[in-house]
Formats: structure tokens, C-alpha cells, sequence
């Protein structure tokens, strides 16, 4: 067995593994970093996700007239993610969110030379107005891919010989002696030769646990329903096993495990990484989203932008594991979309003139390409061709054509005595929508269906796709494990993902969306903080 020395030891190395371990080097720390993945995927799901980040009081709130404020967050906040007033630490931690997300991420990361796009955007509303108030919905220009590729540089900036990077290992073992931790026994993946890393200090950054389907179903509230057969969004490498350890060994509690961040309209990658892997679908604000017959789902209409829970639980409850997102040409050609960065290439490259090119005229690139590389992203020029194409799809005979078409003529029924007489909540969400600029540059002026040029017609079969773990180790403001008796065990912190973005469960049961890769970001400088200095956030 190899040996290694180090002042902190980080498992994992997504996003919250580098921002700690970055920090801790310009303190003037060793420290060992241990990955599963290889080095051309080191970053975790950073190198992937879009980088949108739900962020407070920001100078491009204020030149775009947002009054924004963390009291008012905080209590949107609160609002939607419903915590307990028992919640001690994921109250806390939302509270140190919203007044810190401002300067300790967004002034952070510019000073990174790192750029935010020019607009922020407005989601999660919530289906009765209680989700964001107002738009916080900043993303970084270049996507998280430039945002991780920007820090790991910095990460071998600031190494100074005192960085020692174990890719492929995986953590099977915390030590503990004396009462305090002792180091970290890894395995190599492709080997299985052992290394022993010593040292005082161990910070947990292994992500969440749903990365494997057994640890969410095993975790998935009773009350809830739960579909027969979902993607991974997530990574199979988060599987929730050093939470496991920890608790076992060390007595560290793993709070709200069931609460998670799901998406409603996945679809198989079409070139996976590993098995089950899905990617998130944007759903079109104007596409119908429908049953496995072909029926729209109601009465209450399923539009994407307000509560993402409540979209999920609505999926989860259907007969079959799948349902049908319905659009023309005209409709994908503005509001399709497809999270993460390696469907977001104008953006991702920051290829300004060309993404301004596709939002004004349409991202017909994308849609030839799903239409080549994806079997569940159909096209057809009427609406019983594709009637036909949904049944080969799913190898049934579930889709009438007849009721696919009463159902199109239905919705387009509303447009028939013109705007005044409209009827329709799925219309009245997407107004609403457009009144913010952002909205009204990527979603359609409601229409009908079957207008003449707007074809041909889309359907996408889509399922839900697992993403985020809410709940995680529980934490205090200093990122430091706690155990059952609520003192810190000492020696061990969790950062990211692994502590549900601070305290075991900052969001709750729902999220403001965009606030994992800031959660990230805050509870790793607070880590590094203590680590280094014992400063209070």
C-alpha cells in the first residue's frame, strides 16, 4: 500500500472538491484530491451542467430594475421549500445564502474572469406565485464547462507542488484515531492497488445519492409517487456510499435523503455515458404535454417555468412512465432546449453573434440534430403520421389517432373568436411569461397547433430523469459534519451536493432553481475558511 502525507484530504472532485481544495492551497494547505473519474472528466457534473445559478442583489439585477434583496429571497425561499422550523441547519444555511450568494459566488467568480450573461432570467414562479418573486436566474457565459476549466486552472495555479491529484480512486474507507479523523484509505478503479492518504482533515465533495437508482428508490417519500422506470441525470458515481460510511462510522446524520431534484421531460442520451443516462429537456412553454394515449393532462395544464415538484409528482402519477410533449416546428424552433453545455455549443463556445442568430431566428441546428440522433424526438407532416410514429415508438397501439386530433383541435379551439375570449390556463401562464423580456425572446406568441406554416408537427416521448440529492450530511455553517449529539465530529466536513447544499437540506422539498452550483461554491469557502483560519461565515 502507497502512502501519502497531507494537511486535508478531498473526496471527490466535482465542483465543490475544487473550489475547497483551491481555497486551501492559497492558504497555504496540502492537500490530496481524490477522484473517481479521469482526468479529461475531471469536474464531475460541472463540465456538463448549463451554469445557471440563482443569485441576489446583483449589479445586473439592479441595471435590469430588479429590487432585489436577500430579505425577500429569503423569504421566497422559505416559502417554497416548506422546511420545518426544526430545521435548524438548512435554515440557516438558506439564510446564509441569500445574503452571501452576492458577494462570496457572483463577485467571486468574476474576479476569476468570469462573465454572466447579459439577462437574468425568471424561473420557478411557483403555480401560485410563491416561487421567485422576481428573476434570479443568472448563467455564466461559457456555460459550467468554462466556469470548471477556469478553476481547475486555478487549482494548478495555485498547486505550488502541494497538490496531489489521485484520479480514478475511489475513497472505501475514512480512518479515525484519537477521536479525530486520521485520513482516507482510496482503491485505484482500474487496479485496485491501495493508497493510504494521511491527514487531520477529510473533506467529503462526493455529490449526492441518487446517482443510483436503488439509493432513490430506497429514499423516495411513500407518499409520493413513484414511476416505473426513470433516467439518470445525475452520475452513477454519486452513490451515496461515503454518507453511508460516515453515518455508520462516525455517527454522521444524513437528513432529508428523500428530498430531490428531478426533472419532468428526459429522453435517452443518444450516446450515454453509462447506463440510464438521460438528458434534461427545457420543456416548450407551448407544446401540450400529454398522457401515453395522446390526451392532454389536466384539468390543471402541465407547463414548465413554475414548480418543478409539483411537474414531477404529476408525471410520476401517470399509467405508464412516459408522456408526450407535442409542439410544431415553430414552437421548437424558439422554446426547445436541452440542459447542460453540450447541447448549448453558441453559449458554451460564447459564440455571442451566433446565439443571438438562433434566439431571434430560431434554433433549427438543434432540432436537425435531435431529429438525426434521437428515436424519441419525432416529426411528421400530420398529426396521423405521427400518431403512427408514437405507437412504433412505444410498441403499442395506445395513441388514437382521432383522439390526438380532438385533442390538437381542442386546444386550437381556443383561438378560434379571437384573444379576447381565450380560455385556457396553459395560454394564461405563457402571457404571463412573456411579459419579462428574457421570456419573451424564447417563448412563442400563443397560437394555434395546427396554423398554417408552423409545421411539421413534434412529439417527444419523455420520462423522468433523476438530477439532484436535496438532502445530504448535516452540516453547520462551517461546513463541519455533525453527529447525532449535534457537536461537529471532528476533523470531517461536507461540502456541496454530499451536505444537500448546506446543513443536510438547505432547499427543502423544493428548490429556487440554480442554487446547487452557488450551494457548491458557498459551503466549500466556508470549509476552507475554517480549515484554515476557524472564521465564522
Amino acid at each position: 500500500m502507497a502512502d501519502q502525507q497531507a494537511d486535508v484530504a478531498v473526496v471527490g472532485g466535482g465542483l465543490a472538491g475544487i473550489v475547497a481544495a483551491l481555497e486551501l492551497l492559497r492558504a497555504g494547505q496540502r492537500v490530496a484530491l481524490i477522484d473517481r473519474d479521469t482526468p479529461e472528466r475531471f469536474g464531475g457534473l460541472a463540465l456538463w451542467a448549463f451554469g445557471g445559478m440563482a443569485l441576489v442583489g446583483t449589479p445586473l439585477q439592479a441595471r435590469m430594475k430588479i429590487p432585489d434583496t436577500p430579505e425577500r429571497a429569503l423569504a421566497d425561499w422559505l416559502r417554497f421549500a416548506e422546511l420545518s422550523p426544526d430545521d435548524a441547519w438548512p435554515l440557516a444555511w438558506a439564510r446564509h445564502y441569500v445574503e452571501h450568494s452576492r458577494t462570496q459566488v457572483y463577485d467571486w467568480l468574476l474576479s476569476h474572469g468570469l462573465k454572466f450573461m447579459p439577462a437574468v432570467n425568471w424561473v420557478e414562479r411557483g403555480m401560485q406565485g410563491d416561487g421567485n418573486s422576481l428573476p434570479r436566474y443568472h448563467i455564466v457565459w461559457g456555460t459550467s464547462r468554462h466556469m470548471a476549466r477556469t478553476l481547475i486552472a486555478a487549482l494548478h495555479a495555485a498547486a505550488d507542488g502541494r497538490l496531489s491529484l489521485l484520479h480514478r480512486h475511489r475513497a472505501t474507507a475514512l480512518e479515525h484515531a484519537g477521536g479525530s479523523m486520521a485520513g482516507v484509505l482510496a482503491t485505484h478503479e482500474d487496479t485496485g492497488a491501495e493508497t493510504r492518504i494521511a491527514a487531520p482533515v477529510v473533506l467529503l465533495a462526493t455529490g449526492g445519492l441518487n446517482g443510483s437508482h436503488e439509493e432513490a428508490r430506497r429514499n423516495w417519500p411513500k407518499e409520493r409517487p413513484l414511476p416505473a422506470a426513470m433516467l439518470n441525470g445525475a452520475h452513477p458515481h454519486a452513490d451515496g456510499r461515503m454518507h453511508h460510511w460516515a453515518a455508520e462510522h462516525l455517527g454522521a446524520q444524513i437528513t432529508h435523503a428523500g428530498e430531490m431534484w428531478n426533472y419532468a421531460a428526459g429522453i435517452p442520451h443518444p450516446f450515454p455515458h453509462f447506463a440510464g443516462h438521460g438528458l434534461s429537456l427545457i420543456p416548450c412553454k407551448s407544446a401540450l404535454w400529454l398522457d401515453h394515449t395522446g390526451r392532454r393532462i389536466g384539468p390543471e395544464p402541465l407547463v414548465t417555468g413554475f414548480d418543478t415538484h409539483w411537474l414531477c409528482q404529476r408525471v410520476a402519477a401517470q399509467e405508464k412512465p412516459w408522456t408526450w410533449q407535442l409542439m410544431n416546428w415553430r414552437i421548437a424552433a424558439r422554446e426547445f432546449a436541452i440542459s447542460g453545455a453540450e447541447h448549448n455549443a453558441r453559449i458554451r463556445d460564447r459564440q455571442f453573434p451566433a446565439f443571438l442568430k438562433e434566439t431571434l431566428l430560431g434554433n433549427h441546428r438543434l432540432l436537425r440534430q435531435m431529429q438525426r440522433e434521437s428515436r424519441h424526438f419525432l416529426v411528421a407532416g400530420t398529426l396521423a403520421e405521427l400518431a403512427l410514429r408514437m405507437n412504433q415508438l412505444s410498441a403499442s397501439h395506445d395513441v388514437d389517432a382521432a383522439v390526438l386530433q380532438a385533442t390538437v383541435d381542442a386546444f386550437d379551439a381556443n383561438f378560434a373568436l379571437g384573444r379576447k375570449l381565450e380560455n385556457d390556463d396553459q395560454i394564461r401562464r405563457i402571457l404571463h411569461a412573456r411579459q419579462w423580456g428574457p421570456d419573451r425572446l424564447r417563448t412563442c406568441k400563443p397560437a394555434p397547433l395546427q396554423k398554417p406554416g408552423s409545421g411539421p408537427f413534434i412529439a417527444i416521448q419523455t420520462q423522468l430523469i433523476t438530477r439532484k440529492s436535496l438532502g445530504g450530511l448535516q452540516t453547520d455553517l462551517q461546513s463541519r459534519v455533525l453527529g447525532g449529539d449535534g457537536a461537529p465530529v471532528a476533523g470531517l466536513y461536507a461540502v456541496g451536493e454530499a451536505a444537500g447544499f448546506g446543513g443536510g437540506g438547505a432547499s427543502g422539498r423544493r428548490s429556487l432553481e440554480g442554487t446547487f452550483l452557488p450551494g457548491c461554491i458557498l459551503t466549500a469557502r466556508a470549509a476552507a475558511r475554517d480549515i484554515t483560519h476557524g472564521a465564522a461565515p
